[in-house]
């Protein structure tokens, strides 16, 4: 009879972390595209004690009652019911660090695309616009270099973005975050400020904050009318930290020039949603992370995360949950 611990796997897994799965556990893998319907993971979560992916609240836990640990492949955590686990007392792990590059590339990518309007002018070309003539004012977009870029939100992935930001395209570096970080001023020249003052001040805003309840709607209709006329808002976050609401009226109203989107409230987003039609918006699949590389380094350390977690090793353990793991 086997000792290793049952484990759930709800999504596609690349061969090599399905083996080193089975290796460490009595695994049930999904081996579909997409994810396991929520009613199999209900089903057949009954006896796991280790999960990888999925969304982790009462429901789930209700119908787990040997479930231990539960594993993301993403550093955000926002599908945990950080409550509901700590009563059941289920550790939660997730995958920082390994996404940061990929995730800053996009962003960066997003400031360049709605900045210099990349996609409404590659439209533009295909669609047989371009004539003779039509090369003057309605093309200019807005310069990247030499701007003042406002991070709200400056952990790892917001000084991933500093760095190219500042030594590739001599950004001046506001920031906004819990506290000021000595280490961010010296090395990038930056400054930390409140959010007023870096909304006020910023020709780009990038909006790296985890989803928490204090984060929900960080930026709404207030904070929009704060920005310049001329800014460009990016959101690679959570789509819940904007309200998307007033990020609509702000664009339509043009209290700001434009935005570069990753996420949004809700995802897929409805193709009837009005940011879909705007040309001066970049709009993304929320596709951070989505390298074979990246998403495969993500896989792995999930996985390693769950086994070590089960084990009594070391693991990235969510900060609302460290205390549940036994000194």
């Amino acid at each position: 009879m086997s000792t290793k611990p049952k484990i759930l796997v709800t999504h596609k897994l690349p061969e090599t972390v399905q083996d080193y799965l089975n290796l460490h556990g009595d695994c049930t893998f999904w081996n579909q595209e997409g994810s396991m319907p929520r009613s199999v993971i209900l089903d057949k979560v009954s006896d796991a004690e280790g999960i990888l992916g999925g969304t982790i609240d009462e429901e789930l836990l209700s119908c787990a009652p040997r479930l231990r640990v539960a594993s993301t492949s993403s550093v955000g955590y926002n599908h945990f019911d950080l409550d509901a686990m700590r009563s059941h007392g289920v550790i939660g792990t997730h995958t920082p660090y390994v996404l940061d590059s990929t995730v800053a590339d996009l962003v960066l990518a997003l400031m360049l695309s709605a900045g210099r309007r990349i996609a409404e002018l590659d439209a533009y070309v295909k669609q047989g616009k371009w004539q003779k003539g039509t090369s003057g004012t309605e093309l200019f977009g807005v310069d990247v270099h030499h701007s003042t870029l406002g991070i709200i939100g400056m952990g790892r992935i917001g000084e991933a973005i500093a760095k190219r930001a500042v030594f590739g395209f001599d950004m001046n570096l506001l920031y906004h975050s819990r506290r000021p970080k000595k280490e961010v001023d010296e090395r990038f020249h930056a400054r930390f400020c409140e959010l007023d003052e870096l909304l006020c001040e910023s020709d780009y805003i990038v909006v790296m904050t985890p989803l928490t309840p204090e984060t929900k709607h960080l930026i709404g209709e207030e904070q929009f009318n704060l920005m310049k006329s001329s800014a460009i808002f990016i959101n690679a976050s959570r789509g819940a930290t904007v309200d998307e609401q007033a990020l609509i009226k702000a664009l339509q109203q043009g209290k700001i020039r434009g935005a570069g989107l990753d996420v949004f409230d809700i995802e897929p987003t409805p193709v009837d949603n009005p940011l879909l039609s705007m040309p001066n918006v970049v709009t993304l699949p929320h596709i951070g992370s989505a390298t074979a590389r990246t998403r495969n380094d993500m896989a792995e350390l999930a996985a390693r995360n769950l086994v070590e977690a089960l084990n009594g090793g070391q693991a990235y353990i969510v900060q609302e949950l460290k205390d549940l793991v036994p000194n």
